[in-house]
């Protein structure tokens, strides 16, 4: 097992090297973009602050009224360790989302991943959207998941109607 002090070492010779920052900034920075276009494009959803996360994930949620009054919502997470962008459903609380999973253990999900009720688990349904993602062609990567995300809520929407 390591010492913290030879981990803190590791990381600041990481950070001294300059990929690590530029990376974690850039993609501060597309979410940051990508919370304020999809805002801007769906103005009738609920949309959250960025969660930064601590280099494991970030994300923020879009959410329309038809899921918000189920107490649920929509993540769009970005996880570093995989590079990939993931959509969610998520509870708005453990035993909304504990509730949900059980409802759906049954149903036809389609080709959607349904979570298991344990601890640090924070969705009901899950979907890859997009690994190893473009960050430098932002505006195809934007259109993209705005699309995957807007098709999400739909298939969330109707899901919820049975």
């Amino acid at each position: 097992m390591c010492a913290l002090n030879d981990d803190i070492r590791e990381y600041t010779e990481r950070l001294r090297e300059g990929a690590v920052p530029r990376a974690y900034r850039g993609i501060m920075s597309f979410m940051s973009e990508l919370l304020r276009r999809m805002s801007a494009s769906h103005p009738d959803h609920a949309v959250s602050a960025l969660y930064a996360g601590f280099m494991d994930m970030t994300y923020f949620a879009i959410t329309p009224a038809d899921l918000k009054i189920l107490n649920l919502k929509v993540a769009v997470v970005y996880l570093h360790e995989e590079n990939r962008f993931e959509v969610w459903l998520g509870g708005g609380n453990r035993k909304i989302q504990a509730e949900y999973i059980k409802r759906l253990s049954g149903a036809d999900i389609g080709d959607y991943t349904l979570s298991k009720v344990s601890p640090g688990v924070d969705s009901i349904l899950e979907k890859r959207l997009l690994e190893h993602p473009n960050f430098e062609d932002k505006e195809s990567l934007i259109r993209r998941l705005d699309n995957d995300v807007t098709a999400f809520i739909g298939d969330m929407i109707e899901l919820m109607r049975y």
